[in-house]
This record gives structure tokens, C-alpha cells and sequence, in this order.
């Protein structure tokens, strides 16, 4: 089968010398090679996905069964999770007709800073259950592909190597506890190069997320990995994720003000992430925020708040374009990003699809992931008639009632 596929193809390229597939396609590996065969195309696991979703189960049949849970799973009812995708069918294109669209342009500005495609890197927690040293592994992912990565830390010899992608940190505001705490998180960031500062206001408390709990999830799991015997068992957890469990904070969490006293702290950027409605997109704007992530946290914290898609037009408007608006949450085609950037966001995130391609191939799955989603969007882009971001505007979409 693969020989005869394999003969099929070299026919094609025949029939076509001047195509990309003349012998001949493009390889974005971590050893960094800039081009491989079509032999080593065809044998390569690397390049057998068609698309995102094909990392899944390559990633699922390497992960231990409670590493994919935590993966892959949201909180209760996991309803958002399948908003987060259902929101993109009720999205349709509205492809221009004969634009000239012989080149394709993915850069955009952000913050002054030109990036060479939409896409960025959520942070996420865990990666060390996915993969060894999963967050530097990547973070050289990043670097490699021109991609920024929002970092949960860790990252930092990588950084002083100066090998280390242009990046943003994550916090969720424990730094915040005490002007001392903030301005000492803040001095740190900015000495290591840091570009900006990314608040995420969603996760004051941990949700119930089932799948975890059913399993009896050790939180530390995610830093060691799941640690099972010879004969397959886990040890008995020591801090399990638990249900039943009313919540409380020992100290007031961070509020608006919290936000001004951090923005008179810094020049840097400062991004607020899980904004999902009009009247904090408004906020945002008033204490001097930079920009805005429209997030559910993958849906993992609460449920119910629906696709973040569909949260995304009531935020852009709110802010009229005065500050860039991005967005999270269910990504896994260029079609997918192509109705975001037409509704006017900004940049588009991604998480779980990087961790599949963490999961299957380590670094080289990151970069691949990363990779077709580009080549996607850029095709796509190029059906649809429009050859740069710029040319993406509101009227290429219509929403079904």
C-alpha cells in the first residue's frame, strides 16, 4: 500500500516539475533541516497527520490514560468544551471572488512587534506529564517557528542562552499579594526580556474538573508525570483533585484596582486573559489595560459560558478597536482562525493542539503543529480572497441564526 501510494505521488511530481512536489516539500524538523524527500515524507510519522486532529490519538496511544484525561478533559458537565468547537460551524465564510491572491502574507503587528502569523501559545500547566522538560522543550519549539509562547516560567536558562522564543509570562495574580510581591514580579520580567505581562482572571478558584477527580488526579502529576509501578498501579495520591470541597480563599483575590496599581508599575504590555463580556472589555480599557484575550480557559474553569467564538464580536466591539483583542479556545483548523481574524481578533491561541504535538513527537510535534496551521490558514486565506491579514475583514463572515 505505502509503495503504491508512494509511485502515485513521484507520478504526480512528474507531471508537475515545478510544483513543491517535484521530489521535493517543505520540513520544519528540530534538527533543522530545510528540506526532505518524498521518500522520507511518506516514512516519516512526523508528516503522516493531515491535520490537527490527527495528533489526538497519536498523542492518546503514547499518554498514560490519566495524563490524556487530564488533557483533554474540561469542568463538569463539559459543555463549553464542545462549545468551544460547535461555535465555529455556525460561522459562514463569504469567499471573495477574483482577488489577486498569488502571494499570501501571514504577519501582523502586535505591540510594535511584527509576527510572522496569528498564532500564539497558550500558557498550560502539566506539560512535564506530556513530555520530559515539556515547557523548555517548548519553548525551543517556539523559538524554532517564530511563534510566541505565553510561559507559565521555567524557562529562563533557555532565555539567557539566548535561544529562547519572544515571550509572554502568565500570571494569575499571586504575585500580586503585596506591592513588594508585584514590584519584585514585575523588575524580574522586565531584566529577563519579558514583552509582556498576561493576567490571567479566571482561575481564583479550581474548578471540578470530573475526569480528574473520577481518577484521583495528584496535581503534582503534572510536574513528575504518573508515576505507575512496574505492574502498572499509582501510588496513593497525596493531593488529589477533589470534589465536595467548599471554596475559600485565605486572602481578598485580585480586583480592578489590582490592574492600575499593576499598570503604573510597568511600561509593558499588559494583557488581560478570560474577558468573555462587553462590560470588563470596557474595563479593560479604563484602568489602561494593552490587550485582551477573550478565554475560557479552555474550558476547564467555568462551564457553561459558552464557545469563545461566540463572546468574541461583543468584545471587539466594546473596546472599537482601541486595543488589540485576541482569543483562545477551540482552535484546530485555518478555517477556524480565519473567522476569528474576520470578526476581529487580533491573534489566535492555541494549547491543546501543541500539547498533541508534544505528546506524539516532542519538539518536531510542536513545530509541525504550528506549522499546519500556518500552511492551512495561509490556504484558506487564499480561497477566500484575501491575501493578507489586513484583507480579512468583517464581511467575510455571516452567522447562522
Amino acid at each position: 500500500m505505502r509503495s503504491t501510494r508512494r509511485n502515485a505521488i513521484k507520478q504526480f511530481a512528474a507531471l508537475f516539475g515545478a510544483s513543491t512536489l517535484a521530489g521535493r516539500v517543505p520540513a520544519f524538523r528540530a534538527q533543522g533541516a530545510s528540506e526532505l524527500s518524498i521518500d522520507q515524507y511518506l516514512d516519516d510519522p512526523l508528516f503522516q497527520p493531515a491535520s490537527i486532529m490527527d495528533f489526538e490519538p497519536l498523542a492518546k496511544a503514547k499518554l498514560d490514560k490519566l495524563a490524556y484525561d487530564y488533557l483533554v478533559g474540561g469542568s463538569e458537565d463539559e459543555v463549553s468544551l464542545r462549545d468551544n468547537r460547535s461555535g465555529f460551524d455556525r460561522i459562514i465564510l463569504r469567499p471573495k471572488a477574483l482577488v489577486d491572491v498569488h502571494k499570501i502574507d501571514l504577519s501582523v503587528e502586535v505591540f510594535g512587534q511584527k509576527w510572522e502569523h496569528p498564532i500564539f501559545l497558550c500558557p498550560a500547566g502539566g506539560k512535564n506529564c506530556f513530555h520530559p522538560d515539556g515547557e523548555n522543550t517548548v519553548a525551543r519549539a517556539a523559538a524554532a517557528s517564530k511563534t510566541l509562547q505565553i510561559t507559565n516560567g521555567g524557562i529562563q536558562k533557555l532565555l539567557e542562552s539566548g535561544k529562547g522564543p519572544v515571550w509572554w509570562q502568565v500570571t494569575t495574580g499571586g504575585d500580586f499579594r503585596t506591592p513588594q510581591t508585584m514590584r519584585a514580579f514585575v523588575k524580574r520580567l522586565e531584566d529577563q526580556g519579558c514583552s509582556a505581562i498576561c493576567f490571567t482572571t479566571d482561575i481564583m478558584y479550581v474548578s471540578h474538573r470530573e475526569r480528574n477527580i473520577r481518577n484521583k488526579f495528584d496535581r503534582s502529576w503534572g510536574e513528575t508525570g504518573v508515576p505507575r509501578d512496574a505492574q502498572g498501579n499509582v501510588p496513593r495520591p497525596k493531593n488529589p483533585e477533589l470534589t465536595g470541597i467548599y471554596p475559600s480563599r485565605p486572602a481578598p483575590t485580585p480586583t480592578w484596582e489590582t490592574v492600575r496599581e499593576l499598570r503604573a508599575l510597568t511600561k509593558l504590555p499588559i494583557v488581560l486573559k478570560g474577558i468573555l463580556r462587553a462590560e470588563d472589555a470596557k474595563l479593560c480599557l479604563e484602568t489602561g489595560v494593552s490587550g485582551i484575550i477573550v478565554s475560557n480557559h479552555g474550558a476547564r474553569q467555568l462551564d457553561h459560558v459558552g464557545g469563545t467564538i461566540e463572546a468574541l464580536p461583543e468584545v471587539v466591539d466594546a473596546v472599537g478597536g482601541k486595543i488589540p483583542v485576541m482569543i483562545d479556545g477551540g482552535f484546530r483548523r485555518g478555517t477556524d482562525i480565519l473567522k476569528a481574524l474576520a470578526l476581529g481578533a487580533k491573534a489566535v491561541g492555541i494549547a491543546r493542539p501543541y500539547l498533541f504535538g508534544l505528546a506524539a513527537f516532542g519538539q518536531a510535534g510542536v513545530e509541525r503543529v504550528i506549522h499546519l496551521l500556518r500552511t492551512e490558514l495561509a490556504l484558506n486565506m487564499g480561497l477566500a480572497g484575501t491575501p493578507n491579514i489586513g484583507s480579512i475583514e468583517r464581511s467575510l463572515v455571516r452567522i447562522r441564526s
